[in-house]
């Protein structure tokens, strides 16, 4: 297959998140032609107007509306005009069953339809590494959505990333406040090898030209070697020039927090959605962000390809000098 040439006209969902937005960045830096779908209030709770939106993604033309109403994508999105491709980083916002179905499942079926009457020729999707082994109901509903887009006859490419820089940060004001770093277990669980929102950014956007990226599935990680949760703490202590200092939490005790909330869930729905977030959060303690090996039934750090330049530790002395900036948003477990 022939690379696809630069200058494509691109539609793209999920554009105010951090990696949509570093998305777009790279778009734009590629030389393609950018259309953000967007609600009329982004950000966690609402809080970002039209006019915080448009800051956000300079050069990027805005057009506001409804990703879940096939009506609104039709007329506010496409507009009835042709676009070549079609790029999702939308995200369910909380991951808790309801909320997956309706955005990580059935939005993206609606959108797809849309794009396919626009004339779209080739998606690129955003996914997740950890659908690898689907326990929880947004792996489960990304999955369905990776096969119809596999199914829908155009050139597609599903992108899966391991861990996120952001996702890695949640204890830095814990470290900056002279507490312990939190391990589950000894620390050395899981493994992941974290790629940055601008690195991310760049394989995405690269996925329309590089027709080795097409009609793949693409897990991928940041530069470096794979590393567990007390390497991370370890990286995070040395950027703050503070001695290392780490407390074990076992995971027996998450387990008890699941039965609890799970039992109590069945009277009251909100202990059900904070019951599905503490599943959640166990995964992520005790399953690394590798390519898994099934026939092996392990994690492959080997296996788990490297892209990029930006390494977590650069990112935890940035974050701690003030050069960065972090929002972790609704997506934050812990």
């Amino acid at each position: 297959m022939a690379a696809a040439a630069a200058g494509q006209r691109v539609l793209v969902l999920g554009a105010t998140g951090t990696i949509g937005q570093a998305t777009v960045r790279a778009l734009r830096r590629q030389g393609h032609s950018v259309v953000c779908f967007v609600r009329p209030r982004a950000g966690p709770g609402g809080r970002l107007a039209q006019a915080d939106i448009a800051r956000l993604l300079p050069g990027a033309t805005l057009r506001v509306g409804d990703v879940t109403d096939p009506a609104s994508l039709a007329r506010d999105a496409f507009c009835g005009e042709p676009f070549d491709a079609l790029v999702s980083c939308l995200a369910s916002r909380t991951g808790a069953p309801k909320d997956a179905w309706a955005i990580d499942h059935a939005a993206h079926v609606l959108a797809l339809a849309a794009a396919r009457a626009a004339g779209v020729r080739q998606v690129v999707l955003l996914s997740a590494i950890c659908v690898q082994k689907p326990l929880l109901a947004f792996q489960q509903a990304k999955l369905a959505f990776e096969r119809e887009l596999m199914a829908s006859g155009l050139t597609w490419s599903i992108v899966r990333p391991t861990a996120f820089f952001k996702s890695l940060a949640g204890q830095v004001a814990r470290v900056q406040q002279g507490k312990p770093f939190l391990l589950f277990g000894d620390g050395a669980l899981t493994a992941c090898k974290p790629i940055s929102d601008d690195d991310l950014g760049d394989f995405i956007a690269g996925c329309l030209t590089d027709a080795g990226r097409q009609n793949r599935v693409l897990p991928i990680g940041g530069p470096g070697e794979a590393i567990t949760p007390r390497q991370q703490g370890a990286l995070l202590f040395a950027a703050a020039g503070l001695p290392p200092k780490f407390k074990q939490v076992p995971v027996a005790l998450m387990d008890t927090i699941i039965a609890v909330l799970g039992t109590a869930g069945r009277l009251l729905p909100a202990l059900a959605a904070k019951a599905e977030l503490a599943r959640i959060g166990r995964y992520y303690a005790t399953e690394s962000m590798l390519v898994w090996d099934a026939a092996a039934g392990r994690y492959d750090a080997a296996a788990t390809p490297s892209f990029g330049s930006q390494t977590l530790a650069g990112f935890y002395a940035d974050l701690l000098a003030g050069r960065t900036t972090m929002e972790r948003g609704d997506h934050a477990v812990f």
